[in-house]
């Protein structure tokens, strides 16, 4: 089996190209526009989704059938037809130096994409390396209800709790002591029962004690 290098990839305002217009392309596309990617699709015809897509010029449409021309420009390529002869195309006609993913036959493929829980800033990212995607989907739902839609807002507060910290502290030792007690459960407790204003007091509170300490 594969062993693949886990790694988190910046695409915003790559190209990236997709062959494909049906349902898999379809996901495949809409989480590429979540990671700002310059998106070309190449299919005869495209989803409804994609159509109105298109049409907003969110994404450009080539409506054509795969040639190896329409991807030697891109930065990332995905196969996503019905065809295992077309995606087999596109991986002969990617070049060493592109990222290629052939959604059915990962042994073709550079990078495969894993199933992905998103809570704003905070991503997890579950992968079997092709041995069994089902058990990555149900590991994926069981982290979805762990990890609630709650943790978007308590995270993007430790964020901004991060930078006053890194701003108002300047000791290295108490510093570090903050960033830990940032992990404080009280901080997710008060964020599910949405006491935000008890939160801030008390995030207030610990950088007022270390600010008199110093």
């Amino acid at each position: 089996m594969t062993s693949y290098y886990p790694i988190m990839l910046n695409i915003s305002g790559k190209q990236v190209v997709v062959v494909g217009g049906g349902s898999v392309a379809t996901r495949k596309v809409t989480s590429l526009i979540k990671a700002e990617a310059l998106v070309t699709v190449v299919s005869p015809e495209l989803s409804p989704k994609l159509q109105q897509l298109a049409k907003e010029n969110v994404i450009q449409w080539r409506k054509k059938s795969f040639s190896s021309e329409d991807i030697k420009d891109a930065f990332l390529i995905i196969a996503a037809t019905n065809s295992t002869n077309v995606n087999k195309l596109v991986s002969k006609s990617a070049s060493p130096n592109q990222l290629c993913n052939i959604v059915d036959n990962e042994a073709l493929s550079q990078f495969i994409v894993p199933s992905v829980v998103q809570r704003g800033p905070l991503t997890i990212a579950v992968s079997t390396s092709g041995a069994n995607p089902k058990l990555a989907k149900k590991i994926k739902q069981e982290l979805e209800v762990q990890y609630d839609d709650t943790y978007e807002d308590y995270i993007l507060f430790l964020q901004k709790a991060r930078r006053q910290i890194i701003e108002k502290i300047k000791e290295p030792k108490a510093k570090s002591e903050l960033l830990e007690q940032l992990l404080d459960s009280q901080f997710l407790t008060l964020t599910k029962a949405k006491k935000f204003d008890e939160r801030e007091q008390l995030l207030k509170r610990i950088l007022k004690t270390k600010t008199f300490s110093k």
